[in-house]
C-alpha cells in the first residue's frame, strides 16, 4: 500500500539508504515510494518473482521458511538497518523462503530495475550491497547456530535484543505465540522464559506487549550470537557512514556515535 508522503517520513531513516553517497541517493530518491507495511503483509512468497526491494524505516520484516507441514522458523530479521529483496541483486529473483511484516510500520520500496541498474554501475552501491549481504549472511548463519546449541531463553533474549534495536522505543507489540513461531519452538517454552525474564526485572509483559526494561541485563543473559551479529553490522556498514558524514540512529546498536 503506497502512503502519502509526509515530513514525518524520510528515506534516510533507513540506515542503508542513509549510507549512500549523495549523488547516488539523488538518483534513486525520486523513485523511492513510501509504503505502509501492515502486520502480516507478505512482501514476497516462496518461488514468486520479486518486483520491488523494500527499505524499512519503522517496520520490521521477518525472513522465514515454511515447511510442508505448515511449521516455520525465522531465518533473519530486517529493519531500519537493511533491505528486503537481496536476491534481486544476486540474480536469483526468487527464493524458497518468505518475507512477512512482523512489526507494522513504514518503509520505502524501489522497483527492481532501478535497483539493478544502480547496482550494475559497479560503484559504491555495489560495494555497500555486497557488505550488507555479508552482514545478512552472518545473521542467518548465527541464527542457525543459536537455534542448534543455545537454550530457548538465550534464543529469546537474542531475538528480543535484535528486535528492540530496530525500534525507536522499548515496547514490542508481540505475543508469545508469534515469538514461538519465529524461533520454531513451543509457545509454552516462550511463556516460561518470558516469566523468568520478567521475574528478573529485565522485561515486563502484558498480553501482546513486551517492554524491555534492562537492555544490558538481557545482554548478560543472551548468548554470543547477538554480539556477533551486532559487531558484523558495525564492521561492514559503520565505516562508510563516518566517511560520508551521514546522521545515524545511535539507538539501533549497529552504529556508534563518533566521539565529539
Amino acid at each position: 500500500m503506497v502512503a502519502n508522503q509526509s515530513t514525518l517520513h524520510n528515506p534516510n531513516q533507513n540506515q542503508l539508504l542513509a549510507t549512500l553517497p549523495a549523488d547516488i541517493f539523488a538518483r534513486i530518491a525520486p523513485h523511492l515510494e513510501l509504503v505502509v507495511m501492515p502486520l502480516g503483509q507478505v512482501l514476497y512468497d516462496s518461488d514468486i518473482q520479486m518486483h520491488y526491494a523494500y527499505f524499512p524505516t519503522s517496520a520490521i520484516v521477518s525472513l522465514h521458511y515454511v515447511m510442508e507441514s505448515g511449521a516455520s522458523a525465522e531465518i533473519a530479521g530486517v529493519g531500519i538497518e537493511g533491505m528486503v529483496g537481496i536476491s534481486l541483486i544476486l540474480g536469483g529473483n526468487t527464493t524458497p523462503g518468505m518475507a512477512t511484516v512482523q512489526t507494522s510500520g513504514y518503509g520505502y520500496r524501489l522497483k527492481k530495475g532501478l535497483l539493478i541498474e544502480e547496482f550494475n554501475r559497479a560503484g559504491p552501491m555495489l560495494r555497500l550491497m555486497l557488505r550488507y549481504t555479508q552482514a545478512l549472511m552472518t545473521q542467518m548463519s548465527q541464527t542457525a547456530v543459536c537455534n542448534r546449541y543455545h537454550s530457548i531463553e538465550q534464543q529469546m533474549c537474542r531475538w528480543l535484543l535484535l528486535t528492540n534495536d530496530r525500534l525507536p522505543a522499548n515496547e514490542l507489540t508481540m505475543t508469545h505465540e508469534l515469538i514461538a513461531i519465529m524461533l520454531g519452538v513451543r509457545r509454552e517454552s516462550i511463556t516460561e522464559s518470558a516469566g523468568n525474564l520478567q521475574l528478573s526485572g529485565l522485561i515486563s509483559y502484558r498480553r501482546g506487549h513486551i517492554t524491555v526494561i534492562d537492555h544490558k541485563g538481557l545482554e548478560s543473559r543472551t548468548c554470543e550470537c547477538y554480539h556477533v551479529v551486532k559487531k558484523e553490522f558495525q564492521r561492514l556498514l559503520y565505516a562508510e557512514k563516518v566517511v560520508n558524514n551521514f546522521p545515524v540512529n545511535a539507538r539501533a546498536g549497529y552504529v556508534e556515535e563518533p566521539n565529539c
